[in-house]
This record gives C-alpha cells, structure tokens and sequence, in this order.
C-alpha cells in the first residue's frame, strides 16, 4: 500500500514514531494508502532543517528565488494530469474541477507570487529641513508554520506555501491528514525544481499532533491557517500570548441577495454554481440564498429544476457535476443539519438523501439539498453545514436583505445581483463580508485582499497583503548633516 511520507530537508521520510493514518478514497469509501502520524519531534525535524536554511535562502536574491518558483509553477503544469487525478482520488471532488480550477491555481500561486516578489518595494520619507531621511526594510520574518484545510488541498496549500517562501522565509507546512496526496507530490516537484533542501518541509499527522506542535512551537514565528472557527480560535488562544504572527482564515454562512432587476438567467446558472461547486465544499459558497419576493416562486420553481438535472456519480466520469464528500464523518454531520432543518420546520424542496452509485456503492454522496425555510435565526441558517445544502428565504425590501445578511456570527464573503448601481454601492458597503461579488461568484484577481470579518478570520492574504504578512517592517532613520 502506498505511504504518504514526510518531505524534511529535501527528502522523504517516514514517521519518527512509525505511526501511520488510513487514508480513504471518499469516492469508494475505501483505504487506499497510509499517511505519516508526525509529532513534535518530526515537527521539531522540520524546524531544524527550516532553521539551517533559513540564512542561505533570506539572502538568496529576489531573481534566483523568483525563478525556482517559476519553474515549481511550470512542473505543476506539466503534471495537471497526475495532480488533478491524486487530487480527485483523494478528495472525492470531481476530476474536471481539479483539472479545471484546483490545479491551475496552485500553479498561478506560484507564479504570481514568484513576480509579485520582484515587484515588493520598501518605502523611504526624507524629511525635508531636518536632515532626515527614513526608509522601511521589509525582511522575512524566519521559519513560519502554514496549515491548510482539506476542502481545495494544494489550491489552498500552495496559496499558503508560495508567499512565504517568495519573502525569504522557510516554512514547515502541514496539510490536512483527510486530503495529504498532492502537497505529499509537491515535495518531488520542489526537489525537480532546485528549490534547496529545507526552504519548504512537509509533515504530515493530524491537528492535535503535527498542527498543535508547529503552533505551539516557541521558534516557529507566525502562523497562516484556513479551516474552522473553532480551530482557529484554539490557535489564537495557543499563539497569541507567544506573540505570534496570526492569519486566520476561518469559517462562512454566504449570503446571496438576487434582486429581481438582475440578469435572471445569468443568476440562475452561476447560483447553482455557487451553491454547489466542489460539493458545497468551498468556504465561499452562498449557503443561504435571499430572493426578491417578487420573483421568488419562479427562481424557486427554476432552481430547483437545475438542480434535478445535476449528474451524482463517479468523480472519474466527465459528465459527473457532484462528486463524493470528503469522508464518512462529514457527511454524516451534513446529514444531521437536514435532519435539524426539518426539526425546525424547514421545507426540504429537493435533494436531502445519500446516494449509492454503481460500483462506488461505498462512497459517501449526498444529493444537493435545497430548503425553504421561514426564520433567519434557525440553526441551518446560522450554523456552517460546509456541504452541498443550501436555504432558500424571499425578502421584501433592501434593508431587509442585507440585514439578514448580516445576521450571523461569519464575515467572509457576499453575492449580489442587481442591475442598479445605486443599489450595488450601498449594500456592498453595508454588507459584512470581506469580499462582496456583484453580478458574479468567485471570480478571483490574486492582486486583491482576501479574508474575513467577525468569526470569519483574521487578517488577509493575496498580493502584497500576504508579502507584508511574511514580512517585518523595520524602520531605519538617518541624520545626516
């Protein structure tokens, strides 16, 4: 069976302890190979070899540094094939999706990240009349820990990795222990490259083992995780009072507010997009969708019928628009909200069943479930579900749409459709979301800030934000007479 091993100091290993995971292919709900079970001493390991670089690389110049990640860029291009394939099997997600989205964007993080770096400049302020000059070095930071969630595994992974190693950081890195397979392949293509031994260091193991050690560990000197609230808020209460570094990108409750002057069949192909690419499985998804009531019963009666014609299958297949959810414990919890929706007196208007697919019988699909619901404050309007659900509610006027809007705990992102500019401009600064969509859903530039407000995180990554995260500020000011 195959092993998914440790990359530390440009090699792989297997685990300190010879402890191993199962590793499941969700699409068939069977093991398929066996992931390293690291600890603090492997993390400890890494550290080491991140520490031992650390000087070589920070002072390696921003050409030489540039040009590996472009190559690490292309080899990623070069094996879409292999990856996307790793990353279906691993994931349950479909294969045109990896090949589609997933891997050509852990390509793009390296490669604008590679040019990005080229184009990071300090700051200088010369104080006229008092022979001053001031300039500010932007230096990194040392060995930084970098989490990422399973849901977009090297997507995500890369999006962490490319930044830090751009600013002249080395990194000890930990995937999630539910999706370990394409970050594990990332460390040969790193190898090809000529990116040199210690830089990036992969360890694989769960969060309270590998990813509670790097966080508690007292020289790693920030921290960049995306996942759940809950785990970001352990994080935060382990590395706060260390004085660390924190970019938390954590949980969201979408919402999306269809007005009815919008471009309704535009609207209606990119929502049930929005609402279910990748199984519901993105934290930018719109989970609780707002209608115009003038228009309500009809988007209702003709997004249901999209949703019917929605193909749940294979990954494998080409024609497959649902793959498998990520493992048997998730879905189980997707499950429990359907239950609780109709506990609460939510109208299941389509979907809400497992499904068993021929020869995947095994597998852990879940039909796209859509649900009318009468009150904003029910727990499936409240909670993250993170799967392929979706509620429906109508509204009446603007205020009351972006108020219930607002009315959750999460700040991540919004999607609004209206043709009215005066309408675009007020909600959107009045909505409580990091990154507000209008006439459109994840339509990413990597130039822009990306995060959220409130329970949804803290801090923000893409462009230059992510370089100033893995970045000290230093001033330095001059007398000169």
């Amino acid at each position: 069976m195959d092993k998914v091993l440790n990359y530390i100091d440009g090699a792989y290993c297997e685990p300190l302890s010879g402890e191993w995971l199962d590793n499941y292919n969700p699409s068939k709900g069977e093991i398929y190979s066996k992931i390293a079970n690291s600890n603090s001493q492997d993390i400890d390991s890494a550290y080491e070899a991140a520490k031992a670089a650390f000087p070589s690389w920070s002072n390696t110049t921003i050409e030489e540094r540039s040009s590996i990640m472009l190559k690490i860029a292309t080899l990623i291009e070069d094996n879409l094939d292999r990856l996307a394939e790793a990353e279906a099997k691993d994931n349950g997600k479909p294969l045109s999706l990896a090949k589609a989205v997933d891997i050509p964007r852990a390509s793009s993080n390296f490669r604008f990240f590679a040019n990005a770096i080229t184009q990071f400049s300090t700051e200088a302020h010369e104080s006229v009349g008092l022979n001053t000059m001031n300039f500010t070095l932007r230096q990194p930071i040392g060995i930084v820990g970098c989490i990422s969630p399973w849901n977009l595994p090297l997507y995500l992974f890369t999006w962490k990795i490319a930044p830090a190693i751009a600013a002249g950081n080395t990194v000890v890195a930990k995937p999630s222990e539910v999706t370990p397979m394409t970050a594990f392949l990332l460390g040969e293509i790193c190898t090809e490259a000529g990116l040199p031994k210690g830089v990036l260091n992969i360890v694989h193991g769960t969060g309270p083992s590998a990813g509670q050690a790097i966080v508690e560990h007292k020289n790693i000197k920030a921290i960049s995780f995306t996942g759940g609230t809950t785990t970001g808020a352990h994080i935060a209460r382990t590395a706060a009072p260390m004085f660390k570094k924190l970019s938390l990108e954590l949980g969201g409750k979408n919402p999306n507010l269809i007005f009815a002057d919008c471009d309704y069949e535009k609207m209606l192909t990119v929502t049930v997009k929005s609402s279910f690419a990748n199984q519901g499985q993105i934290c930018l998804c719109g989970s609780r969708i707002f209608v115009e009531k003038s228009i309500y019963e009809q988007f209702k009666k003709d997004f249901v019928a999209k949703i019917r014609e929605l193909k749940i299958g294979n990954p494998f297949d080409a024609d497959t628009n649902i793959g498998a959810l990520v493992s048997k414990p998730h879905l189980e919890k997707v499950q429990s909200y359907i239950e609780i929706a109709k506990e609460e007196g939510g109208k299941i208007l389509c979907g809400g069943n497992p499904v068993l697919v021929k020869g995947f019988e095994n597998g852990y699909y879940l039909e796209p479930t859509v649900i009318e619901v009468y009150d904003d404050k029910c727990r499936v309007n409240q909670e993250e579900i993170f799967g392929p659900v979706v509620t429906l509610m109508p509204f009446e006027t603007e205020e009351e749409a972006f108020q219930m809007a607002n009315g959750v705990k999460y700040g991540l992102s919004a999607t609004l459709w209206t043709n009215n500019l005066n309408r675009t401009m007020r909600i959107s600064k009045q909505l409580e979301a990091g990154i507000v969509w209008v006439n459109t859903w994840l339509n990413r530039d990597l130039r822009t800030p990306f995060g959220g407000m409130k329970d949804s995180g803290v801090g923000r990554e893409g462009g230059f934000e992510a370089l100033r995260f893995f970045t000290e500020a230093k001033n330095v000011c001059i007398k000169y007479e």
